[in-house]
């Protein structure tokens, strides 16, 4: 697994891709904090943090759409699949990699944390708990994209499925509020990836939508390995 992940690693940088993306999420981030807090003059990094949630949509397909796709278009992916790294590591080294490079994105944005702090007294406890929240929810999109980018071999199509996806789980977020039937409201709720981080948007660090996160990249980590296998079998 750490050969597949520091090989991706390396590829995100030595490709414009890695510095697109981290250009494309500083720069909604660097905006939303301008809006929300400079021009305001008031500390809000909770505003900043529901943005950064819903800007993942947009960056991730990103971040994503090259994992597998690039591979199955060099026809380099037939020296992943005879290579004596399990499917599982092939596909944990490619999440990680991906998820690594979200992290460094992430990193910069302690800058605007250590500006509030400079001038104010922001909730440190909400402020850590909203972090560790938007890292898992970035662990489901990422594990979702990379799942997609095993499908096809064309990057724009990986890209664009998935940020269809995204919006459509978006839209289901949207409707809970249309939704009469109470038990299709719970299970609106329970699928629900935008009102499980209103837990931590809070200040209230929620183990259970903690777990829920986690488990959902869990499932499409599987997801991905499967695919991967039946490719290596057929």
């Amino acid at each position: 697994m750490s050969a597949i992940f520091k090989r991706d690693l390396r590829g995100y940088f030595s490709s414009p891709l890695g510095f697109v993306f981290v250009a494309a999420f500083l720069i909604i981030m660097n905006l939303a904090f301008y809006v929300t807090n400079i021009l305001s003059g008031k500390e809000n990094l909770k505003t900043v943090f529901s943005v950064m949630l819903y800007g993942l949509i947009v960056v991730i397909p990103i971040l994503t759409m090259r994992t597998f796709s690039e591979d199955y278009k060099q026809r380099t992916d037939q020296l992943l699949l005879t290579s004596p790294v399990k499917a599982s590591g092939i596909v944990l080294g490619k999440f990680f990699a991906a998820l690594t490079v979200f992290l460094i994105g992430l990193a910069f944005t302690v800058i605007q944390v250590i500006v509030i702090a400079a001038f104010g007294t922001p909730n440190m406890g909400s402020v850590i708990g909203n972090y560790i929240a938007v890292i898992a929810a970035a662990s489901v999109y990422i594990a979702i994209g990379v799942f997609i980018s095993s499908l096809t071999e064309n990057q724009l199509v990986a890209a664009i499925a998935s940020l269809g996806i995204f919006v459509g789980i978006l839209l289901m977020d949207f409707s809970y509020s249309l939704v009469r039937a109470d038990w299709l409201k719970a299970i609106l709720y329970w699928v629900s990836l935008y009102r499980r981080f209103n837990t931590f948007y809070l200040g209230v660090f929620s183990i259970a939508d903690f777990f829920y996160y986690i488990s959902i990249s869990a499932v499409f980590v599987f997801l991905t390995v499967r695919v991967l296998e039946k490719k290596r079998w057929s």
